[in-house]
């Protein structure tokens, strides 16, 4: 008599064993013609230039968290939007505060510039403006 862990492993291997000769098959059955053309770099139906080592600007990479959040919570928005009738008042305050929580974490985003592809530059204080501001 099997546990229910010894169950898991069995389906687990099962899964795994399957994988394996699936891939096996696979290298044996399909055609094997490589050219020259077939191990270049392939960039959306454009030829490679330059340098594939290019350092990408960091900005690629925040715009893309930034739409993944609050992408991610967007869609949070659609089962509330079908379900909240149901829990009346209070279901509707739920999801205002939400979208006011999200409206405020935009805006937020929006004043600290990141949502500006070319964010602006911070001006360093010169001492002489510093002096006059003073005087």
């Amino acid at each position: 008599m099997l546990t229910e862990f010894g169950k898991i492993f069995i389906f687990i291997l099962l899964a795994a064993i399957f994988v394996i000769i699936t891939l096996f098959i696979s290298k044996f059955v399909r055609p094997n013609r490589p050219t020259k053309e077939k191990y270049l770099t392939y960039e959306c139906g454009e030829n490679p230039q330059g340098s594939p080592w290019v350092q990408f600007n960091i900005r690629f990479y925040v715009v893309a968290l930034i739409f993944l959040i609050f992408d991610v919570e967007v869609v949070l928005l659609f089962p509330w939007a079908l379900a909240y009738q149901e829990y009346g008042i209070y279901g509707f305050v739920v999801g205002l505060i939400f979208l006011l929580v999200l409206g405020l974490g935009m805006a937020y985003e929006w004043r600290k510039g990141d949502l500006e592809w070319a964010r602006p530059q911070p001006k360093p204080p010169k001492l002489d403006e510093i002096l006059k501001t003073k005087s």
